[in-house]
């Protein structure tokens, strides 16, 4: 092969390698997407005090989790930067299937892989830790 050959090949390869995102590991609490806003931190109007936060999302219940409601909602990961990301369908249902399965009452401290993007997570594994 000749070098006017290869050198066009070899850059194609790499800059393909380069476009393969690597998969995030997000450590955070498990909460359906319909009550995420209620651990946005924010300024209490009345109060003056923050309010919200990975407390309100530690607090968030199995069972609350496991109302169609919030089912349906979809669910997702509250970070420890107090961000929430969204599941992608997939990761919907291996939340769901991991929140049935576990005995916990609340506080669901997951470790969650996947491809982010903006504010979703494509999910690729799920576990929820002790």
């Amino acid at each position: 092969m000749t070098r006017a050959l290869r050198f066009p090949i070899v850059v194609g390869l790499a800059c393909s390698f380069a476009m393969v995102a690597p998969a995030a590991e997000i450590k955070g609490i498990l909460m359906d997407q319909m009550c995420s806003g209620k651990a946005d931190l924010r300024i209490s109007g009345s109060t003056g005090l923050l309010v919200g936060g990975r407390i309100v999302a530690e607090a968030h219940t199995r069972e609350c989790a496991l109302m169609p409601e919030c089912q349906k909602s979809g669910y997702g990961v509250y970070t420890e930067d107090n961000k929430f990301l969204k599941f992608d369908e997939a990761g919907n249902r291996k939340a769901l299937a991991a929140i049935k399965a576990s005995s916990k009452l609340d506080d669901f401290e997951v470790e969650v892989t996947g491809e982010v993007k903006g504010d979703s997570i494509k999910v690729v594994s799920l576990k929820i830790l002790p």
